[in-house]
Order: C-alpha cells, then structure tokens, then sequence
C-alpha cells in the first residue's frame, strides 16, 4: 500500500525545544527546566476574571472574523499610543488563535510557490517550516554573537538574491534575547525598500524590553506599506495557554489574510478576547511588574553564567539568554544531554534553532530566583567536571 502521508508533512523535522521537553517528562527526580519559553506567572486576576464574566453572561458564539470590534479598537488605539503607528480598526487587524496562527496566514497570504523568505536566524522553530508549509523557499540569515545577534546591512545585502521576497523577522529574539533598536532598524531599511522586500515581523516580546523602549518595524519610514507585525498576549500578560495573537498589515494584504483566517479558524476564542479588552484596560501595571522581575533574573542568571565560564551576552529582551558551550569541548546537543542527565538541568541545544545557534543552548529565565541559583550551581557543577 502507497503511503499516503505528504512529501511535505515528511520532510518537516520535529521541534527541537519539544524533543527536550519530552525527555523531562520521562525524568525523576529534581528537574529544574529551563527548556519551555513560557511565563511563570499566573495570568492576573482582573484578566481571568472579565473572561469567567463573559462566559457567566453567555458571551459564548463566535466573534466577528476579525475579533470583537471593542477589542480591534483599543489595540489599534494602544498601538498608536506606544509606537507611533496607526492601524484601521476595522480593515488592518486581526485577532488570531496565538501568533502561531498569525504567522501561519501571513506566511499564505503573501508567499507563492518558489519565492524565497529570508529567516533570521537563529530564529523560533516554526519560522522555516512556515515558510516550507506555505511553498516558498526558506534562506537563513545569520545573525552573530559578535553583532549582539542582530541584522547588519551587509549580511542582508548578501543573502538577498533576485528570488527573496519577505524579510522573516523576531526582534527582541526567541532565542537570544537580541533586540534591534531604531538606529539598527533605520541602517537596513533602505535595503528592504530598494529591494522591493515584504517584512514580516514578529514583535511578541516587545513589551519584555529592559535596557529601553521598543521600536515597532512599522514605524521606520517606509517600511509601514511594507510590514506585517505580528504580536499577542502570551508573553506580556502570561496568558501562553489563552491562544490569542493578532496580525497588523495594510489593508490589501490584510484582507489576504483574513480569506484564509476565515476558512481555517473563523475567529479567535470569544472568551479569550474578553480577557485581552481587560488586559488593555487594566493590564499595564501587573505587566510591568512580571517585566521588573524578569529583569532581576535576567540580571542575576547571565551574571552567573558568566562567572561559571560560559560567555554570555546580556540578552536586552524576552526571557532567554544564550551562553556559548564552546568553551567545554562539547557540541551544543552533548552538553545539553549530559546537562541534563548528569545534573538534571533542562536547557535547548541552540542548533535547535538554526545553524547560527550551533555551540550556544537556549536558556530561559522564566522561574523563580531560587531555582535560577540552584540551576547555575549545577550547571557550574557540570562545567567543572568536564
């Protein structure tokens, strides 16, 4: 009998962050993970609540396609009010099951069979497969250590060829924590402009900045035509399991969008969109706390990688940091491995990532201080015994 699964489906690889998780699971014993990139906060109160509300009173059907016309409006409106960028409520917006969804349309809506999408990379784990999915040609686009894992004018201008069509990017990154502030953004944006590129941007960790303010892609000179942003509430409001995302992007290539948005979701959940108008309304303060205490442990963890000899940038966004393993002689597979094995510590090998990730391991700093020092003492531990 044939094998009626797809070359597609076939030649997609497995999530690396996934293969890790799964071998905690079959673990015993003490296991600090600090494999999973999710809050470790509860979702605040005044958010969950206004959600048990609206299925209390019934609010129970779907929602418009686009999301909940109150929602669409406060988000735009927030938007505008934090970066200077003014979507259309109701023809530039919308409200998605997780950014993963975002993604997913966007990446149909705009790429044909053989164009090729640059990747930032390292980069998430989905980012690739998306494009791959949607039939365009994935191309990573390396971004180094030594450049604060950033994009630089003259790695774009190398791998653009005459087939690239989108720019596929994460800033502050999932894994590295790299950020590109208004200056790095301003010094590739005539590239993208003379290049005649699409930018889809995938912003879900902008309100986890430390070191100073976010700078939406969509508010660089000329890119706004030229943008899809992509953002949620997962990481900002520790609402992961909510499955809430939005997509903004001019009008005709949001309406694309929206077509397929229509056939494959229908709408975002109706409860979880309750939760987010809260979250809009009343969310700022709970946000600005979890981000002051991310940043302690940020600042406390890379310290202490560092002092342990695994050299580590001091990631200026998200909840990651992504020391260099190269030091200890292992590739970034065995370390992680043997780390956890040997010492029952969790982390992701960083060519999980892509092949700019190779020699480093994703970490992330989303559990509390306690469990940090005690991962640091282990992982110290393990570093020693090489």
């Amino acid at each position: 009998m044939r094998s009626f699964v797809s070359d597609v489906a076939r030649d997609i690889k497995p999530s690396g962050i996934r293969k890790f998780f799964d071998l905690v699971l079959t673990m015993e014993g003490d296991v600090i993970s600090l494999g999973v990139g999710e809050p470790d906060f509860d979702t605040p109160w005044s958010i969950s609540k206004a959600a048990i509300a609206s299925i209390e009173k019934g609010m129970t059907m779907y929602t418009s396609n686009r999301g909940l016309p109150e929602l669409c409006g406060l988000l735009t409106e927030d938007f505008k009010n934090r970066y200077g960028v003014e979507y259309n409520p109701k023809s530039e917006v919308i409200f998605t099951t997780g950014v993963s969804e975002a993604l997913d349309i966007a990446m149909r809506a705009v790429v044909n069979p053989g164009d090729e999408v640059l990747v930032v990379d390292p980069c998430f784990v989905s980012y690739q497969p998306e494009v791959y999915l949607a039939g365009g040609i994935p191309k990573p686009l390396p971004c180094r250590a030594e450049d604060k894992f950033k994009i630089t004018p003259d790695s774009l201008m190398e791998h653009i060829t005459p087939k690239t069509k989108v720019l596929m990017m994460n800033f502050p990154n999932n894994p590295t924590g790299g950020i590109m502030d208004k200056d790095d953004l301003k010094a590739i944006a005539d590239i993208i402009i003379d290049h005649d590129l699409l930018v889809i941007s995938d912003e879900v960790y902008s309100e986890l900045s430390y070191d100073g303010k976010h700078t939406a892609t969509a508010s660089i000179d000329g890119l706004f035509e030229r943008t899809i942003t992509l953002n949620g509430f997962s990481k900002a409001y520790a609402m992961t399991g909510w499955r809430l995302g939005y997509l903004c992007a001019p009008k005709e290539i949001c309406d694309a969008a929206l077509k397929i948005h229509q056939y494959c979701m229908m709408s975002a959940p109706t409860a979880s969109q309750f939760a987010a108008v809260e979250a809009l309304k009343s969310g700022e303060e709970a946000k600005n706390e979890m981000v002051a205490e991310y940043r302690i442990r940020r600042n406390l963890f890379v310290k202490g990688l560092n002092d342990i000899g695994l050299s580590c940038h001091v990631p200026q966004g998200a909840f990651y940091a992504f020391p260099s393993i190269e030091s200890t002689g292992l590739s970034d597979e065995e370390f992680a491995e043997r780390l956890l094995k040997e010492q029952q510590v969790a982390v992701v090998p960083g060519s999980a990532f892509g092949e700019s990730g190779k020699g480093h391991v994703r970490t992330c700093y989303a559990v509390d201080r306690p469990k940090l020092v005690e991962a640091v003492r282990r992982m110290g531990e393990f570093v020693d015994s090489l």
